[in-house]
């Protein structure tokens, strides 16, 4: 619908008190137009808005529908009616992402401009309010060899080969307004030591002060535990003076609950800073979790226990959102990624929507976030605009992301020249800026050529704090019975290196149709879990990938755009066979359940739990399980019952009764290994069936039957 009149929308809510922080949602009654000609700025739409335009919400991306393929330039269009802040107020306008390139202007003035599709940025539009504002958003996403992410130089042929994943230019991500008084809390670095019984949280807290004069204020800071019960709180005063402050306090929590795979326990800090009279002038709160993550020996610790881990790569897409996701469709993803037994993800090329971190927190999901330079070249690597650029997305995702649990390291790129002088000085610096941001973590990136290395010191991976190896034997690196000596080799090269597969799986392109794909793809997991498993230095592996995703490249020979055949799902989130293989390869326990003898029919079956050792992959230990089982005479419930298995460290046997009449003669059993999280990790049907005296049959199988 094209629409000439600008919407509004009144902001009541600036009415309130001028001291507390508030925020008002944008998302809803933009205009949108093409700017095919790149002509927009010229016209004038900076300042009053084109005759033929659409309407739309945000999140929104263009390349859904008629704009499918479109790649330049766009505008997005709305008014805000905004009360004319009081003295000492400040308004800033928040982006969660645009991409890729944005400049912004509001009553025809432009007050900022930001690169990189996948991180927040806000503007102080303070100066520039009116009663009746005009916003315009000009968005580009068209790359060159600078941008992140942008043309794949490694590749000489063609010399402006395109990124593997689509370009999915708009507001992708919500847009808001926030509005504080003289005094702002703009964000917490939360991070924490433990030690026995007890962990120690230091807060940094980032304040901007727009007194007139130096004032004394208070700081109060209280950590509420995973019940939402306060678990410690520190108030003590300090003195602000105009300008950007920060603040150091730190906590002390007792017997505290630590955050892992499977208890995946999340703190909140609030923060309440107040002037001398106690009233608030502003407060903020953020989540935290408390864990010790150690790489000891070429193996991955959490909390003190040794794990080895698995999971799926996802883009974050759809065919009905594209990049403009929806938390319906990421919490469908990661739920159906999550009963395929994830553990740990990278989880793709790019900063991930704070939703998914999120979940990530609460579902006990390790990630490695990584920013998007994708097969670089040397002479890029080396570009002090390409390393500037990607200091600044990194600084970005750290800052809006460091404060989640899930997050155990930083990946810096992807496949690109790190074996060459360039590489190696692009890698120590990115290292370097980002442990000075972030000490506590890892720093590493993905690899696809380790195993031609000559020597280590040939390759930044001799500086990353442990190796993150891609690896494609049966498609792009060679045949799939080169995996073994490869592995070996990367084990000669670097032998106090703890190696994550950080990619393994199956392009479609390299088989003649979708179900020949998806068969030589269940071959690989088959025959290659097993092989990184027996090697107990690789601490995780990470299958590329969930679903199939849209790209220019690395689709079938002739065609410019469709989707890449290499997920576990399809597009419309179909599951494929391989789905089925690999959700049964990473349950974290094996489980056999068999009838025991009745006179007529089974009185009693017995369950068998066996965690899976260090020697498999996925391995980690398992504490708090339970088995539920339910027994059922065709459609009818017999009974049910469930066994509480505190630590899963031995094999455990477990008993129960199947109730009913004895005149039965159709049982079927449904067992589930559960997490303490409630998620499933196991689950068996257990048949028996008689259609007279002498024909009895079992059958146990796997969830789900096909």
């Amino acid at each position: 619908m094209k629409r000439s009149v600008r919407t509004a929308i009144i902001l009541s809510v600036l009415c309130v008190s001028a001291l507390a922080s508030s925020r008002i949602d944008l998302d809803r009654d933009w205009q949108f137009c093409i700017d095919a000609h790149d002509s927009g700025e010229a016209a004038g739409w900076q300042k009053h808005l084109p005759s033929a335009t659409e309407s739309v919400n945000v999140p929104h991306t263009w390349n859904i529908g008629t704009h499918d393929a479109y790649l330049g330039k766009a505008w997005y269009f709305r008014t805000v009616e905004v009360p004319r802040p009081s003295p000492g107020m400040h308004v800033e306008l928040h982006f969660g992402a645009t991409f890729y390139s944005s400049r912004i202007w509001l009553n025809g003035v432009e007050v900022g401009r930001h690169e990189g599709g996948y991180t927040a940025y806000s503007l102080d539009i303070t100066p520039h309010l009116l009663s009746t504002n005009y916003l315009a958003v000009e968005i580009d996403n068209r790359i060159t060899e600078q941008t992140i992410p942008g043309f794949a130089m490694r590749q000489q042929v063609p010399h402006d080969a395109w990124y593997d994943w689509w370009d999915y230019g708009g507001i992708v991500r919500d847009v808001w307004l926030t509005m504080a008084g003289p005094i702002e809390i703009q964000r917490q670095r939360i991070r924490s030591q433990m030690s026995a019984g007890s962990a120690v949280v230091e807060d940094h807290i980032y304040l901007t002060s727009r007194l007139r004069g130096s004032s004394a204020l208070s700081v109060r800071l209280t950590a509420y535990d995973p019940d939402n019960r306060i678990a410690a709180t520190e108030t003590r005063p300090f003195t602000v003076v105009p300008a950007d402050t920060e603040v150091d306090l730190s906590l002390e929590i007792n017997a505290p609950k630590l955050w892992g795979i499977d208890h995946p326990n999340v703190y909140r800090m609030a923060v309440e800073i107040a002037d001398e009279s106690g009233e608030v002038l502003d407060q903020e709160s953020d989540t935290f979790g408390l864990r010790q993550i150690e790489i000891r020996d070429r193996h991955l610790l959490v909390n003190g226990e040794r794990v080895r881990l698995t999971g799926l790569t996802r883009h974050e897409e759809s065919q009905w959102e594209g990049l403009a996701e929806t938390p319906g469709t990421m919490r469908y993803d990661y739920d159906d990624m999550k009963s395929l037994q994830v553990t740990l993800t990278r989880p793709v090329h790019y900063p991930q929507n704070p939703f998914i971190l999120d979940y990530a927190d609460r579902h006990g999901i390790l990630l490695i976030p990584e920013i998007p330079l994708w097969q670089f070249s040397e002479s890029q690597l080396s570009d002090p605009r390409v390393i500037a650029l990607a200091k600044q997305q990194m600084q970005e995702m750290i800052e809006q992301a460091g404060n989640h649990p899930s997050i155990f390291a930083w990946s810096v790129c992807n496949e690109s020249d790190t074996g060459t002088p360039g590489g190696i000085a692009y890698f120590r610096a990115m290292r370097d800026f980002i442990k000075q941001l972030d000490p506590g973590r890892f720093v590493s990136y993905a690899d696809d050529n380790l195993p031609k290395l000559n020597e280590a010191k040939d390759s930044a991976a001799n500086d990353a704090d442990f190796l993150m190896m891609n690896q494609y034997f049966g498609s792009w690196h060679g045949p799939a019975n080169e995996l073994s000596a490869s592995l070996d080799k990367v084990d000669r090269l670097f032998p106090h290196k703890m190696v994550i597969i950080s990619e393994f799986g199956l392009s479609g392109v390299f088989a003649k149709d979708e179900e020949d794909a998806d068969r030589k793809r269940v071959k690989i997991i088959q025959e290659q879990m097993p092989e990184m498993a027996r090697r107990d230095w690789i601490a995780g592996a990470i299958l590329w990938c969930y679903q199939d995703y849209k790209s220019r490249r690395n689709v079938r020979l002739g065609l410019e755009e469709g989707y890449v055949d290499h997920g576990v799902v399809d597009e419309h989130r179909q599951r494929k066979p391989s789905y089925y293989i690999w959700k049964e390869m990473n349950a974290p326990a094996s489980v056999s359940v068999q009838w025991n003898s009745g006179k007529d029919v089974p009185s009693t079956f017995t369950a068998t739990v066996k965690a899976n050792s260090l020697s498999s992959l996925p391995s980690y230990p398992l504490h708090d399980y339970r088995l539920s089982w339910e027994i059922y005479d065709d459609t009818k419930l017999l009974s049910r019952g469930e066994r509480r298995l505190a630590d899963l460290s031995t094999t455990q046997s477990v008993s129960g009764q199947v109730g009913g009449n004895s005149q039965t003669h159709k049982l079927q059993l449904h067992l589930a290994l559960v997490r303490p999280t409630g998620e499933i990790a196991s689950e068996k049907i257990l048949d028996w069936n008689t259609s007279g005296p002498q024909a009895r049959r079992t059958i146990d199988r796997t969830f789900p039957v096909q």
